[in-house]
């Protein structure tokens, strides 16, 4: 079992559209950043990538590139996904929060959960995205940003599944072992191609 953590900010501009969690949200100002400078999934993104000791998302996504100008933050989320699977990760689950004075954001949570589950294949109850002001304090409820942070656990898919070492090493010679290479194994995927 691995844990991560994750935090993001962004300062609320006008002339950008507020998405969080890939969702839309109506409001006058949106966040200022190379993306579309989504915190919450931002957020969810660090917290994977640290806990799979693979580093954090400025280091697999440079805002310096322009190919991740103005991009969707649920299209890197998938690229986070496939990093995962890649290295033989599973997630167990993730809590996330929404540090924002305005808007509000309960209406919206359902939905922002929809979409992270889907993305990560993850059930709804592997997934709690909740919301918070600071009662005016600071620099988000003085309105000038938004917040996110993010927690998650992670299993290596050996560990999970395999209690033994000469049952782990199933996974590296699948084909060639008892083990039936489940579709729904990332390890198995990859050695199936």
């Amino acid at each position: 079992m691995r844990i991560g953590t994750g935090y993001d900010v962004h300062r609320l501009v006008s002339d950008r559209d507020l998405i969080i969690g890939g969702v839309k949200i109506p409001f006058e100002k949106g966040l200022l950043g190379h993306s579309d400078a989504d915190v919450l999934l931002h957020a969810i993104m660090d917290a994977l990538l640290g806990a799979a000791a693979l580093g954090d998302i400025g280091k697999h996504f440079q805002d310096t590139e322009e190919k991740y100008k103005g991009i969707s933050s649920v299209d890197l989320l998938k690229e986070v996904k496939k990093m995962l699977d890649d290295n033989l990760f599973i997630i167990s689950n993730i809590d996330a929060t929404i540090i924002a004075q305005k808007p509000k954001m309960a209406p919206f949570l359902p939905e922002m959960k929809r979409i992270i589950c889907g993305v990560l294949a993850l059930d709804e109850s592997q997934v709690n995205i909740k919301a918070t002001t600071e009662e005016g304090l600071g620099f988000t409820g003085a309105g000038e940003g938004i917040a996110s942070q993010a927690a998650c656990l992670i299993e290596d898919v050996r560990d999970a599944y395999f209690t033994d070492v000469s049952s782990r090493n199933l996974l590296e010679n699948v084909g060639s072992s008892p083990c039936s290479a489940c579709a729904s194994c990332p390890g198995a995927r990859g050695k199936n191609k």
